[in-house]
């Protein structure tokens, strides 16, 4: 059974920095695409940053220049490292992993979230 756990989240002021972790259990991270999500309340799910094949990282725009996302295959662990954080990054961040086009957002594997809360 595969189990994804964040953690990391917490309260920052604009301008401060966090690092998310996830970590997994039944699951290989080694070569697996995974990702980043988050949502923000009355809002839709939506894709923050992914890594592909270990190293191929991609990022939305409105986090592009201040998120980073990698990934710590001996700790089966991936990270995702905020910086210059704004209000509007406030938000539930949950991992992804298990890509397929079947699943949604295209992940079949998801964690339980962590909350991250920027004030101005």
């Amino acid at each position: 059974q595969v189990q994804l756990v964040e953690s990391g989240g917490g309260s920052v002021q604009a301008g401060g920095s966090l690092r998310l972790s996830c970590k997994a259990s039944g699951y290989t991270y080694r070569g697996s695409d995974m990702g980043w999500f988050r949502q923000a309340p009355g809002r839709e799910r939506e894709g923050v940053a992914t890594i592909r094949s270990d190293v191929i990282t991609s990022y939305s725009d409105a986090v592009q220049g201040r998120f980073t996302i990698s990934k710590d295959n001996a700790k089966n662990t991936l990270y995702l490292q905020m910086n210059s954080l704004k209000p509007e990054d406030t938000a539930n961040y949950y991992c992804a992993a298990g890509p397929s086009s079947g699943c949604y957002r295209g992940f079949c594997y998801w964690g339980q979230g962590t909350q991250v809360t920027v004030s101005s």
